[in-house]
């Protein structure tokens, strides 16, 4: 991807950076020099700009990646930033500090939601907290020295930021619980072969894979890719016969979008060309 239709997007943090670039959100996390370990400013500076993206018509798919040789290392510890941090001894403590992670883990939840397509891109590990967020975008494209380390159980945590959720559905229960109990780390081999990473590169290649793959999938049917995300969230929790009438009706919707006018002016054209060529 190149500078062109290049725009800058305001996060009000220098720990979150945020473009336009080629009809594709490009959101980075930007602390490399703590392997983009999640921060304060994170929390907020990230649903903001997601839910920009969502609402801005001239995103067609979102891409996140972090800065160095990292794509995130979770909640960091040294600075507080752990689900441990200020360990409450009351109840109402306890109840303070869930709500307050709960609205930490907000960009999950967006990701998993956001009604267009969205790509992690991990130039090296994801741990804990930045493993879920990973697992929380509907593709995922890899350096081969990436890796997935669930990282909770060292430090005696259950886990956060939907990262069992994430992998249950992603792998199962039972291997969801062998990488949480094993605790091991996750090579981008493994991670491929189990279905956790869509593509293997290169690290050289990494930068200028996954923007091309972004952009591809930006440069598509934006009104069928939403409603293609929206059928698989229905797939995960509806029964057939439920599920079978909401895919009907995006069906039809999708049949009534410029999208899809233009595509099949396209594959007019394209057979109209091949049939003179015969």
């Amino acid at each position: 991807m190149t500078t062109k239709n290049y725009r800058r997007i305001e996060t009000g943090t220098d720990t979150v950076l945020a473009s336009i670039e080629a009809r594709v959100g490009v959101v980075t996390l930007n602390r490399p020099q703590r392997r983009n370990a999640l921060h304060a400013d994170m929390f907020d500076a990230i649903p903001r700009v997601l839910e920009h993206f969502a609402e801005d018509e001239e995103v067609g798919c979102v891409l996140m990646t972090g800065s160095g040789s990292a794509f995130c290392a979770g909640g960091d510890v040294r600075d507080g930033e752990s689900g441990g941090a200020a360990a409450p001894s009351t109840e109402a403590g306890i109840s303070a500090r869930t709500a307050q992670l709960k609205r930490s883990a907000r960009t999950v939840e967006l990701l998993y939601q956001l009604p267009k397509p969205t790509l992690s891109a991990l130039p090296g590990p994801a741990v804990g907290a930045g493993m879920s967020i990973a697992l929380a975008t509907d593709l995922r494209i890899a350096a081969r020295s990436a890796r997935l380390i669930p990282g909770w159980g060292q430090l005696g945590f259950s886990g956060d930021f939907g990262g069992t959720w994430f992998l249950t559905r992603l792998v199962g229960s039972s291997r969801a619980m062998e990488i949480l109990v094993d605790g091991s780390p996750v090579d981008s081999e493994r991670a491929c072969a189990l279905g956790l990473f869509n593509k293997v590169v290169d690290d050289a290649e990494l930068p200028l894979a996954a923007r091309t793959w972004a952009v591809q999938i930006a440069s598509g049917p934006t009104t069928a890719w939403a409603a293609v995300k929206a059928n698989i969230l229905d797939a995960q929790s509806l029964p057939l016969t439920t599920a079978l009438d909401r895919e009907s009706e995006r069906m039809v919707r999708s049949g009534l979008s410029e999208d899809h006018r233009e595509a099949v002016r396209a594959w007019l054209k394209a057979a109209k060309a091949k049939q003179s060529q015969t």
